[in-house]
């Protein structure tokens, strides 16, 4: 080659370009093992009694749950589709953690027929839809109580959680005033082993995370002198932060769980009750900087405003997160990543939208079509999300690993799109 491309875990990126095509998912199987291996060694053997399950909504293929197997991790699951995956790719189903604020009776039975761990509701109405389920198949129904522990987190409205405007679980005064706890430990299919938050995702600091500690014991304390409640088990959620496009470097893992679990630890100590099990729910923390997208460049053009864009061969429907979140992301041009700046310039998607822009004034060498570009950090909630809108079809995935790769998800086709209709 003429001229240094840019190298992925090994892999010369335009040569994957070239192999598979583009658009093209990209996952680091070497970047997932490390952060596996980092909550092994910082949070599951640091502390007895923990376990971590990834959050399959934020990247689930086969692939992806075997991996977390081999890794030691189980599964957060929010569907029948994600727990269909997950029982298909041989996750051990008592590892698995069955979230969701609309569970249909389907998905409870399929849940119970198959032996979930944990199923966390979310409302009375599941409640007692799990109750009816369970005593139809002659099952108890492990259930955690989604707690909203009133913190509003610093990151964007649609993935803050933990407030007491969110459409998820309950309220301190719901399950404390209005009864709902003690009603549901007295639910005769239903086991309440304990307490589940979420207070939001992409979280750069821990400052929510610790408040929402705050606000769980305290709410403890007060089910304990009320209604004689003890946990066996909680569930701290996830929503460890990453580095995007302007963002602080991703923090360790301990920097969220350590001071967590020490405000914890002292809690029931001073209370001299057993300390529960708990739990973590990582998703984008290990995916999220695991994966790149590449694209091939098309139209270039710079209007009367001033603006130059450069058009990809993809866009909205392989990542809407920036329409959506207004995500910031950085991009190489892999086959010429040591050229100069020339400059700002737009990546356009090729959608007939207005919106359908990846990133807004990359700072990016002269563009021209037929260049290959990557876009960084692409690893969670863009496969998960990725749509047919404009009958585009959905890309490949492919793993890379040390400069070996292999792929994990064929490309889609235009008759796959059209296979199901009638």
């Amino acid at each position: 080659m003429s001229e240094r491309h840019f190298i992925f875990d090994g892999c010369d990126t335009v040569a994957l370009a070239q192999k598979y095509g583009t658009p093209l998912y990209v996952m680091s199987e070497t970047y997932i093992q490390e952060r596996c291996a980092e909550i092994r060694t910082d949070f599951l053997e640091k502390y007895p009694n923990t376990r971590a399950v990834f959050a399959s909504k934020a990247f689930q293929t086969l692939e992806m749950c075997r991996m977390m197997k081999d890794a030691g991790l189980g599964l957060d699951v929010v569907s029948g589709g994600e727990l269909f995956t997950a029982l298909k790719a041989g996750t051990d189903p008592s590892k698995i953690v069955f979230h969701g604020n609309n569970k249909s009776a389907e998905e409870c039975e399929m849940a119970l027929e198959n032996g979930v761990g944990t199923i966390v509701a979310d409302s009375w109405s599941e409640l007692l839809l799990l109750d009816e389920v369970a005593s139809r198949l002659g099952k108890v129904a492990p259930v955690l109580i989604r707690y909203m522990p009133g913190v509003d987190s610093h990151t964007h409205k649609y993935i803050s959680t933990g407030h007491e405007d969110s459409k998820f679980g309950f309220s301190r005064r719901a399950l404390l005033f209005e009864g709902f706890l003690s009603q549901a430990m007295a639910l005769k299919n239903v086991d309440v082993k304990g307490i589940h938050f979420h207070v939001g995702s992409q979280l750069t600091e821990n400052d929510s995370h610790l408040l929402a500690i705050d606000s769980l014991t305290e709410f403890l304390r007060e089910a304990n002198e009320t209604f004689g409640f003890v946990p066996r088990e909680l569930n701290l959620g996830g929503g460890f932060g990453i580095q995007y496009s302007g963002d602080p470097a991703r923090k360790p893992v301990s920097y969220f769980t350590d001071p967590m679990m020490a405000k914890l630890t002292r809690w029931f100590d001073a209370q001299g009750f057993a300390m529960p099990s708990v739990t973590i729910e990582p998703g984008r923390f290990i995916v999220g900087e695991a994966g790149i997208t590449l694209y091939k460049i098309g139209t270039v053009k710079t209007t009367d405003g001033g603006r130059t864009y450069a058009a990809v061969d993809g866009g909205f429907p392989d990542n809407p997160r920036t329409a959506l979140y207004q995500a910031k992301y950085d991009a190489v041009a892999i086959g010429k990543p040591d050229a100069p700046q020339e400059g700002v310039t737009t990546i356009a998607g090729k959608c007939c939208e207005s919106g359908d822009i990846l990133i807004w004034d990359a700072p990016l060498p002269r563009l021209e079509r037929g260049d290959y570009l990557a876009v960084l950090c692409t690893g969670a909630y863009n496969y998960s999300m990725a749509s047919n809108y404009n009958r585009v079809p959905r890309p490949a995935v492919v793993m890379v690993k040390e400069g070996t790769d292999r792929l994990s998800v064929r490309r889609e086709t235009y008759e796959d799109m059209i296979a199901r209709e009638l």
